[in-house]
């Protein structure tokens, strides 16, 4: 049964501001916002939380069932609504939704993606608030569609702890399962039109700290569908969004003047641009590579064995 607003904040410190702000970006979900909105509200915790829930235009009925929860949860919910579609002008709701944030700490999960844990956030933020020296908290997600559950979206190596160098470098972690210390109010204008903006989260984060896997909390439900931005793209798009964010971070830390990362970036671009190409080309590149190289060492045989 779904609590009331009354019985969700009487377990909270009278009058304490949000600890934490739950930030959700929502566009034509109507099938999936309720589950979405429940998931949060579900959340028992001994501080207060709000949850910032940004609707891009939706044209399906999204918005009508946002103002409805809105209107149950005045002290929680805080709508923020667009008349035109951020998104499609090429403005992300990031870093602004995040700025609106009064929590010192800041969960996200996209309007079609669902929590399991009623205890995530405390566990989550109990931990950030005894460990000074971690900025992210994270656990693992299931991947499922209609037709059933797809996988655990983070496996071996990691399923594990984040130094702050991984997180610099953009280590993979299921972005609906994140908790993280509010620093996040600005994005670097190399990043501003980065496709894939979790991985360019994380390397800022990497600045203020570690990241901590927590095992013990249920695995969140990441939706694959006909409408996710990211989920149902072709794997050669998923690919080039990729390539696109890591060139982004590879500018932004060669203005930064840090050798290692700049470096680093442009390794994952190469690498890339390989996969990207089709087999047949990389036969051809191949064969044009190998070619030269052997008209070149012919060319330095060739006088030596004359003068011999």
């Amino acid at each position: 049964m779904k609590r009331t607003e009354q019985q969700i904040m009487q377990a909270w410190p009278q009058g304490q501001e949000p600890l934490l702000s739950i930030t959700c970006p929502a566009y034509n979900q109507v099938d999936y916002i309720e589950q979405t909105l429940n998931s949060f509200l579900a959340q028992r915790t001994t501080f207060a939380f709000e949850i910032l829930i940004n609707d891009d235009a939706s044209s399906d009925g999204t918005m009508a069932v946002i103002e409805q929860y809105a209107a149950q949860y005045p002290n929680i919910i805080k709508p923020v609504f667009h008349q035109h579609n951020q998104y499609q002008l090429g403005r992300w709701c990031f870093p602004a939704l995040f700025n609106r944030a009064r929590g010192k700490y800041i969960a996200y999960c996209e309007g079609d993606d669902y929590w399991i844990d009623p205890l995530k956030l405390q566990k989550q933020v109990q931990f950030l608030e005894a460990n000074s020296d971690y900025v992210l908290t994270y656990h693992d997600a299931m991947a499922f569609d209609s037709e059933g559950d797809r996988g655990i979206q983070l496996t071996g190596k990691y399923q594990a702890d984040a130094t702050a160098m991984d997180l610099l470098k953009a280590r993979p972690i299921s972005t609906l399962t994140t908790c993280f210390r509010n620093v996040l109010h600005e994005l670097p204008r190399e990043l501003e039109h980065a496709p894939v903006l979790d991985l360019c989260w994380w390397s800022m984060l990497g600045a203020h700290g570690k990241g901590k896997y927590l095992a013990d909390i249920a695995p969140a439900r990441y939706r694959l569908h006909p409408g996710g931005i990211f989920s149902q793209r072709p794997g050669q798009n998923k690919l080039q969004m990729t390539l696109h964010t890591y060139a982004c971070l590879a500018n932004y830390y060669f203005r930064q003047g840090d050798r290692v990362l700049y470096e680093h970036f442009l390794v994952q671009v190469s690498g890339m641009c390989v996969a990207a190409i089709r087999p047949v080309q990389k036969f051809k590149a191949l064969l044009h590579v190998s070619g030269n190289v052997s008209r070149n060492l012919l060319r330095r045989l060739t006088p030596a064995a004359a003068r011999g």
